[in-house]
Formats: C-alpha cells, sequence, structure tokens
C-alpha cells in the first residue's frame, strides 16, 4: 500500500488525508467526493520554485490549470507565487474570478476564438502563446482595434515524442499544436510576429508529452530549439528572451510508475539550457515551465460508496460503486490505472480479487480491473488514489449525474471549495419546448 503526501491510517484504521478523517468526510459531503491533499500540493510547488531559485535562474513556474482548475485551486496557485496557464475563456473567467494577477496569465489554445483573444487583450494578460497562423493575424487585428500591445510566445512542435500514451503526444511533428520547426513555419512565424506593431515576440514554446518518466527528451528538445535560435541569431538578430519547455512531468499512479523528484526535472533543464546558451554566446533565456498533473494529480483522492456486486463463476467478480466514468473518465479513454483502498477498514487483509465497476450505462464504464481489496460491502467507502488531474477537470453529466463536490483538506480541517451539483443545477438551463398541437382537420 503506497499512501501519498499526508495520507496515513489513523486508530481507528481509517484512511486519513490532511489531519482528516475520510469516513467523516463521506459522512459530511457525501460521495463521490473530490478530497485535495493542500500540503501536497504546497510541497510540490516549492519543490519548482526552490530548485530554480538554488541555482540562481530567472524562471516562472506555471501551472497548468486545465488539469483542475477552480476558484479554489488558483487560490492555492496565488500563495504559492507560480503562474497560471489558461487555454480557454472559461478559465481565465475562473483565474480572474479568483482575482489571480493578471500579469501572470499565460493564455494557451490551439483554436482560441475572436471573442477569447479579445477578453485576453482587454484585461492585460501577461501573454498568450500564439499557436497558428489565424492566430496571428487575430491578434493583429485586435491589437490595433484595442490600440494595445500583446507579449506572446511562438509554440514550436520540435520533432520530439515523448514515451507516453499517443492520445496525448504533442511534441511530435504530426500534431495539432503549434509551428513545425522543420518546414519553415516557425521562420514565417517569427518574421510576421517581429512585423506586427501590436505584438511583441517574448520567446518560445514547446511541450513534447505528457507523464513522462525521464529528462532525455527535454534534453533533446532544448538542443533542437537552441539549433533553431543559432539559425535566428546569425540570419534575423533574433535571439528569444523566454524560453518555455512546457510540463509533463510524471506522477506515480500505480507501482509501475518510476518517476523521479520534481527537483531532477529543472536541475537538467537548467544545466542543458546553461550549456546551450554559452554554446551560442547569448544570455540564459528566462525559463518557464507549466507543470498540471504533477502539482495535483497525485494529491487528489475520490471517495466513492459501495454498492452492488456481481459474480460471474470463473470470470470476474464485480463491485460497483456510485461513480464511475462521469466523473473520472481516464480509466476508459486512456486505458489508466489506478490504485485503490477500502478507505474505513485499512488494516483488513485484501484478499479477494475484484473489478471496480462505475454505475454509467456503459458497459466501457470500469474503473480498475483485477485488483485485491478487503470484501467490500454495501456502503463501504473506497479510495481511488491519484485522481486529483483530469478526473474534476474533465466530469461530465453523462446519464444526468451531478457533479460531485470537492474538498481541500489541510492540518486538521476541511473546507468545501465545490458544491456539489443538484438535480435542479442539471436542468437549470434547459428550455422547455414549447409544443404546436396541430389539429387533425
Amino acid at each position: 500500500m503506497f499512501l501519498h503526501g499526508t495520507s496515513r491510517i489513523n486508530k481507528q484504521s481509517h484512511l486519513e488525508i490532511g489531519g482528516v478523517d475520510t469516513v467523516e468526510l463521506a459522512s459530511n459531503f457525501g460521495t463521490p467526493l473530490y478530497v485535495y491533499d493542500v500540503a501536497l500540493i504546497r510541497q510540490r510547488a516549492r519543490g519548482f520554485k526552490e530548485t530554480f531559485e538554488k541555482h540562481g535562474v530567472k524562471a516562472q513556474v506555471a501551472y497548468a490549470s486545465k488539469a483542475f482548475s477552480t476558484i479554489a485551486m488558483v487560490q492555492v496557485v496565488h500563495e504559492e507565487g507560480l503562474s497560471l496557464d489558461v487555454v480557454s475563456g472559461g478559465e481565465l473567467y475562473t483565474a480572474l474570478a479568483a482575482d489571480f494577477p493578471k500579469e501572470r496569465i499565460h493564455f494557451h489554445g490551439n483554436n482560441k476564438s475572436r471573442a477569447e483573444l479579445e477578453m485576453a487583450i482587454k484585461e492585460d494578460v501577461g501573454c498568450i502563446v500564439v499557436d497558428n497562423f489565424y492566430e496571428i493575424a487575430l491578434l493583429q487585428e485586435i491589437t490595433e482595434q484595442y490600440q494595445k500591445k500583446m507579449p506572446v510566445l511562438l509554440r514550436l512542435t520540435p520533432g520530439i515524442e515523448a514515451h507516453t500514451h499517443d492520445y496525448i503526444l504533442t511534441g511530435q511533428e504530426d500534431s495539432k499544436f503549434g509551428f513545425d520547426l522543420q518546414n519553415g513555419q516557425a521562420d514565417e512565424a517569427v518574421r510576421l510576429v517581429q512585423d506586427s506593431k501590436g505584438l511583441e515576440l517574448l520567446g518560445i514554446h514547446c511541450h513534447i508529452g505528457s507523464q513522462i518518466f525521464e529528462t532525455t527528451g527535454f534534453i533533446m528538445a532544448t538542443q533542437k530549439l537552441f539549433a533553431k535560435m543559432k539559425e535566428w541569431k546569425q540570419r534575423i538578430e533574433f535571439v528569444p528572451q523566454v524560453l518555455n519547455l512546457g510540463g509533463g512531468f510524471g506522477i506515480r499512479y500505480t507501482e509501475e510508475d518510476q518517476p523521479i523528484p520534481v527537483s531532477q526535472y529543472v536541475e537538467v533543464i537548467i544545466e542543458e539550457v546553461k550549456k546551450q546558451s554559452k554554446q551560442l554566446e547569448v544570455e540564459i533565456p528566462e525559463i518557464w515551465i507549466e507543470p498540471g498533473r504533477s502539482l495535483v494529480g497525485d494529491a487528489g483522492t475520490t471517495l466513492y460508496s459501495i454498492g452492488s456486486r456481481k459474480h460471474v463463476p470463473n470470470v470476474r467478480e464485480y463491485v460497483a460503486i456510485d461513480g464511475g466514468m462521469n466523473d473520472n473518465i481516464r480509466p476508459a479513454l486512456y486505458q489508466a490505472k489506478y490504485e485503490a483502498v477500502i478507505a474505513n477498514r485499512m488494516n483488513d487483509e485484501s484478499d479477494e480479487l475484484v473489478s471496480i465497476a462505475g454505475k454509467c450505462c456503459e458497459s466501457g464504464d470500469m474503473l480498475m480491473w483485477d485488483v485485491h481489496l478487503p470484501k467490500a460491502n454495501p456502503d463501504d467507502l473506497l479510495a481511488m488514489f491519484c485522481t486529483g488531474a483530469y478526473g474534476y477537470s474533465m466530469a461530465s453529466h453523462y446519464n444526468r449525474l451531478p457533479k460531485p463536490a470537492v474538498v481541500f483538506v489541510e492540518d486538521g480541517e476541511a473546507q468545501l471549495v465545490v458544491k456539489r451539483e443538484t438535480y435542479e443545477d442539471i436542468v437549470k438551463n434547459d428550455v422547455k419546448y414549447k409544443v404546436t398541437v396541430k389539429s387533425n382537420e
């Protein structure tokens, strides 16, 4: 049994997170319930920042809020002195509602609408990460309209494939994201932005994938970017002030995963950027990174109540919980694997092999296959670990199920930060159809 962060087994043989008994959490807030270990989030944030500070390198650590975006989460990010990466008008609106400093907001996305770009420019966000030529043209129009100058980074695809799931590879040449480094797109994008009166080219950005457990990909991406920077320096005297190497730092979901300390990623990146800067005879650019999953992934635990079960002789034992793919789509989407415990009987022997089924009306709504747990009874509490990233943020109303509540736990206190949805919430945007009764005549 691997316990993350502040998780421990208390005297009642219950799982405790942040000094709070999960049985009490389930009783007070209901299930399914997302629980976040705030101390672990803070620890990870400080690990990234302090490594840059230790090496005396100018940097920004921007939380990739697509992993989990709520007002409370953005507030914690602000408290820890991080920047914020948003990818939609909704995420930007959340940041503004949390009074996050606008100058530390970076706006990403491969198809930002005119309305979203206007919102970002009117709010004077820190920078926009430009993804394509269509966006350059839109930004030129909008900055001229509002008579403003917007700092931008150009997102480049360096052709590096990280060792991860095919669905979440983003750095290779065949990608929907960014300007290709090899076919002249990046050169043309630099020219267009430099010629634009309303855009200020701060630097370049790349992101090579997700759930990465080694540093080789970051080294190779840095080398490719500096090779292009050498061309730009010699040909057009352009040297980026900012080098954003994205995120993708892996976490431990199961014993198969072997993540490295966050400081190791940062130290390797710093070492390679310094080496390449020295060879190019330029000042070390400001280094930006974008951790998302690695800040919140293993800080999140989802609590479920156990309900029905089905025994298939000589095949499988199904145990069903009161959530499923509506609150965690990753097993169905990515075949993602997790670990779990019976939170109200932590010291019981795991003597039963079961598969955890969700309650959605889909055969594919399975959260875990063939895991060893203590024999589960109705109303027992299942705790699934490492659900902090892309659980709540990808949750749906499939089968008209209300979205779960979110609770932050820290120093023995629990605070509700997202209310549980009600059935009234589900239909509040529905508009009744006015039926016209036609005559039979």
